[in-house]
């Protein structure tokens, strides 16, 4: 099937268009989201403002100054149709340290409790796995990451905590991610990571971008410490298999 027959284009407001390629979580299907969205900002298009992908879907922002939904479409469908004539984004791998449980992770022995295993196989299981950056959102970015064993696979709180930590990394079903700010939140949190992922003083203002992948690390408290300081005195350098990012 190709990828226009997957397509269901829908107005968002009077200045944004939706392309809907399925209605699931699927890695297929976000490859060709985030691969659209690729293929778009590097053509720098004057009519379009700004792409958001998501899971299934990838949102377009144009002026309507300068088009209109229905040419915005037929020209979406052109790119649609050539979508595999582009090089796709080549993805980068970030290592990311986290300390689990204590504090910094209250919810990691009702994780072990509701799953039947233990504190340090929930450790294991959550750092064996280099997750994919489906989507960045909910709150500013917020990375939710595809790829989590389901042996660990959690509901969220009943209640939601009224400020979860910026750095905290949680589960909520089948999914994880981190919080980049201090924000309520009702995710499982089984560990904090002493690196900023989001700085809105930076350009991009996080470290990664959906189609990326992150992999997580366990430390001990001391080398959080010494991270922290690191982190502070803008010496830290978070490790990609592409290139090293400073901050």
């Amino acid at each position: 099937m190709s990828f226009l027959k997957k397509a269901r284009f829908l107005p968002a407001g009077d200045k944004a268009l939706v392309v809907e390629f399925g209605n699931e979580i699927s890695e297929e299907i976000n490859n060709i989201v985030i691969n659209l969205s690729f293929f778009i900002e590097t053509l720098n298009l004057p009519e379009i403002e700004e792409v958001v992908p998501t899971y299934r879907s990838l949102l377009i922002y144009y002026n309507p100054t300068r088009s209109n939904i229905i040419e915005l479409k037929e020209k979406i469908e052109g790119l649609i149709e050539n979508l595999t004539m582009i090089k796709p984004k080549e993805p980068k791998t970030f290592f990311v340290p986290v300390l689990y449980g204590g504090e910094f992770g209250p919810d990691l022995s009702f994780v072990a409790e509701f799953n039947n295993i233990s504190e340090s196989e929930v450790i294991r299981l959550h750092t064996s796995v280099k997750y994919k950056i489906y989507m960045i959102g909910c709150a500013p970015w917020f990375p939710y990451l595809g790829g989590m064993w389901e042996k660990i696979s959690t509901p969220r709180l009943e209640t939601p905590r009224k400020l979860v930590k910026a750095g905290s990394v949680g589960i909520a079903g089948k999914q994880t991610g981190i919080y980049p700010i201090d924000d309520p939140g009702g995710w499982r949190i089984i560990g904090r990571t002493p690196i900023k992922i989001y700085n809105p003083l930076n350009d991009p203002p996080v470290l990664f971008l959906p189609g990326d992948y992150i992999k997580f690390e366990a430390i001990s408290h001391n080398e959080y410490d010494q991270i922290v300081k690191q982190v502070e005195l803008g010496k830290y350098k978070i490790v990609s298999v592409y290139q090293k990012w400073n901050y």
